[in-house]
C-alpha cells in the first residue's frame, strides 16, 4: 500500500496556496487551480509545506482519500508552476494533424472525412517547430491534458501491423508479423 500521504508538498516559490473552508486555491506563474475537499479530509499551509490528514486514521475509505487528496493537490502545485506536457506523433501516409484555430484541431487519418476535435478550454496544442507529425498538448491541469491528449489518441490508435495511427511520442507498439509468416514468406 502507498504511503504518499506522510509526504508534504512543497511549495516553490512565486507559488501560493488558500484554504477557505473545504475549498483549496492554488496560484502560481502559469495560473489558478481550484479544488473542493472532501467532508473527511483536511489542508494545512505551514510555510512552504502543505500537509493533508483526515478525521480517522483507521478507517480504509477516509485513508484512500488521504491519498488522493494529497496527489491531487501536488499535481495542481506543479501545474500551477511548471504546467504539463503530452506529446502525441502521427504516422501512416497522408496522415496528418491540422490546428485550424485556437479551439479547434482537425486529424486526417485514412477515413473517408476529417476528424474535428474540440480542444477544451485551458489546454493549449501546438504543432512541433522540426517534426510536422508531432503535436504538444499542454495545460496545467494535468488530467485535462491527459483526457485531452487520450481522447486525440483514441481517434486512430496505432495498428499492430504497419504501425499506422496516432501514438505518444516515444510509446512503444508491439509489432505482428501477419499472414505472410504462416505461409512461410512467399
Amino acid at each position: 500500500m502507498s504511503r504518499i500521504w506522510k509526504l508534504p508538498i512543497v511549495l516553490p516559490t512565486g507559488v501560493t496556496l488558500a484554504v477557505d473552508g473545504k475549498k483549496i486555491t492554488v496560484k502560481g506563474p502559469k495560473g489558478e487551480l481550484s479544488l473542493t475537499l472532501q467532508e473527511v479530509v483536511s489542508v494545512n499551509v505551514e510555510g512552504s509545506e502543505v500537509h493533508v490528514t483526515i478525521t480517522d486514521a483507521t478507517n480504509a475509505q477516509q485513508k484512500a482519500f488521504w491519498g488522493l487528496t494529497r496527489a491531487l493537490v501536488a499535481n495542481m502545485v506543479e501545474g500551477v508552476a511548471q504546467g504539463f506536457k503530452k506529446s502525441l506523433e502521427i504516422i501512416g501516409v497522408g496522415y496528418k494533424f491540422e490546428i485550424t484555430s485556437a479551439t479547434m484541431i482537425t486529424l486526417s487519418v485514412g477515413f473517408s472525412h476529417k476528424v474535428q476535435l474540440e480542444i477544451p478550454k485551458g489546454v493549449s496544442v501546438t504543432a512541433d517547430a522540426k517534426e510536422k507529425n508531432i503535436i504538444h498538448i499542454e495545460g496545467i491541469d494535468k488530467q485535462l491534458v491527459g483526457y485531452f491528449a487520450a481522447l486525440v489518441r483514441e481517434v486512430k490508435r496505432p495498428e499492430p501491423y504497419k504501425g499506422k495511427g496516432i501514438r505518444y511520442v516515444g510509446e512503444y507498439v508491439r509489432r505482428k508479423a501477419g499472414k505472410t509468416a504462416a505461409k512461410g514468406g512467399k
